[in-house]
């Protein structure tokens, strides 16, 4: 099975990676792990060269990433990571589907129904665009 976790550096989203580890003996098989996350493209305006902003864009997804990675390497759980560029939720569901992921894993952060539907949701989003199932976490 092949799962993509998506997190962006908060507490919230590392809870996702908690429920992971802890569930991962429910799977027959230890699951193939996508660790993602999204960054937002920086705005043309900013006239930065490719490899700067190509570093910038590493730098910024690592951070975001390491918390993850620690918890996962601690836990032996194997993983792909990959720093994404582009709007959030769309790249999520692109990338599950290009890489043929059976489940999609993401943090809620918690919010209520009300605040969902005032706010918006980049969860609610993934779970209504994408054709992979998806997890929701709390």
């Amino acid at each position: 099975m092949k799962i993509l976790v998506a997190v962006d550096g908060s507490k919230p989203s590392l809870k996702v990676v908690q429920l992971l580890v802890e569930h991962c003996d429910w799977y027959r098989e230890r699951p193939e792990v996508e660790l993602v996350t999204v960054h937002l493209p920086v705005p043309p305006v900013a006239r930065m060269p490719k490899a700067q902003l190509d570093r910038y864009y590493a730098e910024e997804g690592e951070g975001k990433l390491a918390a993850a990675k620690k918890k996962l390497d601690a836990a032996g759980v194997p993983y792909r990571a990959r720093v994404l560029v582009g709007p959030v939720a769309e790249s999520l569901v692109k990338h599950a589907k290009g890489e043929r992921c059976d489940l999609v894993y993401i943090g809620t952060r918690g919010l209520s129904g009300v605040g969902a539907a005032i706010l918006g949701s980049t969860a609610m989003k993934v779970l209504h665009i994408s054709e992979t199932p998806v997890l929701l976490v709390k």
